[in-house]
């Protein structure tokens, strides 16, 4: 199992931005085969050090995770809007 972990920073992280950029990620539930769990978190501490938001994703294996990266609606929806209200992105993946 290959976890896939994604924290956004919004340039302008007010109420709207943050649960329209939730609901784009929660948009690509039921339509990557390759994922196999989806969970979408919203920072509530709102701290200087915090992010806005969190992506927790689970996939059966690299390859899986690699198809993910390249699925049309990740690479062709997903992305790009991620890419058009985020300040900072950072991530880690890791084997379970």
């Amino acid at each position: 199992m290959i976890t896939h972990i994604v924290f956004f920073k919004l340039a302008d992280p007010t109420a709207a931005n943050i649960e329209t950029t939730r609901e784009k990620l929660e948009s690509m539930r039921g339509k990557i085969d390759e994922l196999r769990q989806l969970e979408v978190g919203v920072d509530v501490i709102r701290s200087e050090r915090s992010y806005d938001l969190a992506l927790v994703t689970r996939f059966d294996s690299m390859e899986a995770l690699q198809a993910y990266q390249v699925h049309p609606y990740h690479a062709g929806e997903v992305i790009p809007h991620m890419k058009s209200v985020c300040s900072s992105v950072v991530a880690v993946d890791y084997a379970s």
